[in-house]
């Protein structure tokens, strides 16, 4: 293993996709952490009239149903991954790359400076709008690998995401995808329901997916300030493609190979720091299993409890990560590489940031 211990190490920040979202995700910083509760006030103020309403389902310990539908998950997990994103930042963290999973790429390619905030919530609520319509489906999480399935995959039921050489996400409609889960469970395979209410990365979203792309032709795109690795691609994003909105349209419905992308981000940067800037740590326990981590120096830093275990919890996580990436991380950006953009405007009294952390307004 390749000695690390007193050496600055780059920063990669990774974030997480539909499935990851849980009751209060984050919300134990709501209040206490001001850069964070800055933009998610923000995010909820873009929303229009559906802020309020989403809003309440993040806060509750109990959301209803709903919670995992398109219409609440992927805004609140755009909105929560971008607030840490910027907390981060706020905090003096210059990452040498970002990459995301899912709705996860699109916070990655905001904090790139690939796309404003403001355009990506309007997007969010482009997205709740038209996929809400799409046909009744969801998402299966396989422990197999491509070959051990691909009899199943055909015309009803679709590869929606490689994450590890034997963890797969299927998606399909609701009846192909259970007929799906009893085969492949009689096979010995174990399969689990993600939780979606739309069968995200399959053909069965194409039709919202071409509907999406006035909105995304009308939304400005930059070339990435920072290294921005896409799971579409499973490499780092040039600037031509990252500035095609039919790119960015089509990835609702294109399979995710986060895999690879997340090997390709490790043999570039070795022993990174590779911190999951958003709720859970699904990515983490994938990242923890590549040869970069286990043999290579590489640490994996979640910046949040795996699932809600109460406010204080948030807090501490956050502020031993904070610690961590102080005594470690190697200073980023370059001459070309401008600091962000200031945050949002307060939208009501600065709240105050947790006295441990020792930042006050």
């Amino acid at each position: 293993m390749p000695d690390t211990a007193g050496r600055a190490r780059p920063v990669v920040l990774m974030f997480a996709g539909q499935g990851a979202q849980h009751p209060r995700m984050a919300a134990g910083l709501y209040g206490r952490e001001e850069t964070f509760t800055s933009w998610m006030d923000e995010a909820f103020r873009l929303l229009g009239p559906d802020g309020a309403r989403l809003r309440k389902h993040w806060l509750v310990p109990e959301p209803p149903p709903v919670y995992d539908d398109v219409t609440v998950a992927q805004p609140l997990l755009y909105a929560v991954g971008h607030a840490l994103g910027r907390l981060l930042l706020d905090r003096g963290v210059r990452p040498a790359a970002l990459f995301g999973h899912s709705v996860g790429e699109l916070v990655a390619a905001t904090l790139a400076g690939v796309l404003g905030f403001a355009d990506g919530m309007r997007l969010m609520r482009d997205r709740m709008a038209l996929f809400a319509d799409t046909p009744p489906g969801g998402m299966l999480a396989v422990a197999a690998s491509v070959d051990e399935v691909k009899d199943v995959l055909g015309t009803r039921v679709h590869l929606a995401a490689v994450n590890a050489a034997r963890q797969l996400l299927l998606a399909g409609e609701r009846a192909a995808l259970d007929e799906t889960a009893r085969l492949l469970g009689a096979r010995g395979l174990v399969c689990r329901d993600v939780l979606a209410r739309q069968a995200f990365h399959s053909p069965v979203v194409a039709e919202a997916v071409q509907a999406s792309l006035p909105v995304w032709r009308d939304v400005p795109l930059a070339a990435p300030r920072r290294p921005l690795y896409s799971a579409y691609t499973g490499g780092p994003l040039d600037p031509e493609r990252a500035r095609d909105p039919e790119f960015w349209a089509r990835q609702p419905a294109e399979t995710v190979h986060f895999a690879p992308t997340l090997r390709a981000v490790l043999d570039d940067r070795p022993g990174c720091l590779l911190v999951e800037a958003g709720p859970g740590n699904s990515l983490s326990a994938l990242a923890r299993r590549q040869r970069a981590v286990t043999t290579g120096g590489g640490t994996v830093v979640p910046l949040l409890p795996d699932r809600c275990r109460g406010d204080d919890a948030d807090i501490r996580s956050v502020e031993r990560a904070l610690r961590l990436l102080a005594e470690r991380a190697a200073p980023g950006g370059t001459a070309a590489d401008p600091p962000p953009p200031p945050g949002p405007p307060p939208s009501g009294p600065a709240p105050i940031r947790h006295a441990a952390t020792g930042r006050t307004p």
